[in-house]
């Protein structure tokens, strides 16, 4: 059994034996393999307190000295890369393979991202005569999910950091131990006491006491619309400045010019990356209707290679679900997918054949998908695609845009000035253009319910400043 008790709070870890225990489950074979304390609103208080304290000198730190601990940080996160990864997998299910080469990796790539701007960030700039300052937030609570445990605390400690912040972090209670072994590596990076601070517990509790605390000033949420709609509602009241990353159900328009044979296959194990537990998946494939019968043959035949195996398995393409209730919940919507009428090309209800226990789920395609389903409209996180048949360019573009969603979106064609076209219409905060390579300078984030604010890259940095007018001579 693998039991820590302590919340990382002013440079220090802070023992809480005798706080109410939290299980961890490995979704694998669904035994509760270890334990953490549930934090407390005093816990909040301490760590706010600490980073409080911590914000008046490290906000004066040059951007020189917090380079070099960016780069303390980077280096010892990729010399423990293989803890992370055996981490990742047991608290969420991860592959192996995935957890090595995506998980941990594109992690650390935040980290790299917030060197690369800080090395020529401008934090004061005169425009029209007057001078501007980029000011530090503050004290920022930081609240991050499950499915993604070092690339989502990565993407907002790195970039707070580079701003000068001090901040307070709540990773998922259901992936704890990845962000101790993090915690680890900001304490022999030697980051100056009560500026990262570390509190794990329920959103019910460490969350609300975090978005409503008068002395924070600034709230970076991962997760849910539904949670993030209560971390904003707590926030309001002291007025605190909130960022929120949120759901998605983005759409994969193939245009007519596209290389099917191509972009399919491509498209699929896309939409099942991560088990498709990731708010950016490609989920909705949409596709001209003269070409369906095309398209859901190599989308049959795509989904078949999907190997669903443990996830310690070299040889495994995907691995289990994170969690019982999103097991639940995968289940329940590819049964509504069945009974709303839409066309079941692979997999279905039930684990895949042979695995008996442990949160595993069918690859699943569904064909002949409209608008108006459930499948089309709720963000499923799991390996779930919906292909989707559209009449013409301006159809497609039509139900890429109708839904509540706007956080990435792709577009698959020859003619890349088509491409763009068509891209400048999509609502959302990302659209990739035939796949490109994942960019950790991109801009991330979302329009409509999928939320506010961006991350990564020079917008990440940005969006933990202020700004400040220095007007008189």
């Amino acid at each position: 059994m693998q039991k820590d008790t302590r919340h990382f709070i002013d440079g220090e870890w802070v023992d809480r034996p005798n706080a109410q225990l939290i299980d961890v489950i490995n979704p694998a074979d669904e035994e509760v393999f270890g334990q953490i304390a549930a934090g407390t609103t005093e816990d909040v208080d301490l760590a706010v307190a600490a980073a409080r304290r911590a914000f008046d000198s490290f906000s004066q730190t040059s951007p020189a000295e917090r380079l070099a601990l960016l780069e303390r940080i980077r280096d010892l996160l990729e010399e423990r890369s293989e803890e992370l990864a055996q981490a990742i997998v047991k608290e969420m299910g991860a592959t192996i393979t995935f957890a090595r080469a995506g998980q941990v990796v594109f992690g650390i790539e935040h980290v790299k991202a917030a060197i690369d701007v800080l090395k020529d960030f401008s934090f004061q700039e005169v425009i029209h005569g007057i001078t501007h300052r980029k000011e530090p937030a503050g004290v920022v609570a930081m609240i991050t999910p499950w499915n993604w445990p070092l690339y989502q605390i990565t993407a907002k400690v790195a970039p707070a950091i580079a701003a000068g912040c001090t901040m307070v972090l709540k990773p998922s209670e259901m992936s704890p131990f990845t962000a101790n072994i993090f915690a680890q590596v900001m304490q022999d990076a030697g980051v100056p006491k009560g500026v990262f601070n570390l509190v794990h517990g329920s959103g019910e509790v460490v969350g609300q006491a975090m978005s409503s605390h008068p002395q924070v000033d600034m709230v970076s949420f991962t997760g849910s619309t539904r949670a993030g709609i209560l971390v904003a509602q707590a926030a309001a009241p002291t007025v605190k400045r909130v960022t929120q990353e949120l759901g998605g159900k983005s759409p994969n328009i193939i245009l007519d010019d596209a290389d099917f044979a191509d972009v399919v296959p491509k498209g699929v194990l896309g939409s099942m990356r991560n088990c498709g537990q990731s708010c950016a998946a490609p989920t909705r494939m949409l596709v001209p209707r003269s070409r369906l019968a095309e398209v859901e043959e190599l989308a049959a035949a795509a989904a078949a290679t999907v190997l669903v195996k443990d996830p310690l398995d070299d040889s495994a393409v995907l691995g289990p679900l994170a969690n019982a209730p999103q097991f639940a919940k995968v289940q329940d919507l590819i049964q509504a997918g069945i009974d709303g009428g839409a066309k079941l090309i692979a997999g279905g209800v039930g684990r895949p054949q042979g695995l008996n226990r442990g949160y595993y789920v069918r690859p699943t395609v569904f064909s002949e998908v409209t608008p108006e389903m459930r499948i089309a409209q709720e963000e499923i996180f799991g390996p779930v695609l919906s292909i989707q048949p559209y009449e013409d360019e301006e159809d497609a573009i039509r139900i890429a845009n109708a839904t509540v969603y706007g956080l990435s979106s792709h577009v698959q064609s020859s003619d890349i000035e088509r491409a763009r076209r068509v891209a400048g219409r999509i609502r959302a905060g990302q659209v990739h253009i035939n796949y490109p390579a994942w960019s950790r300078h991109a801009a991330f984030g979302g329009y409509k319910m999928s939320g506010n604010g961006r991350e990564y890259g020079y917008y990440a940095v940005e969006e933990y400043c202020e700004v400040k007018a220095i007007l008189g001579y």
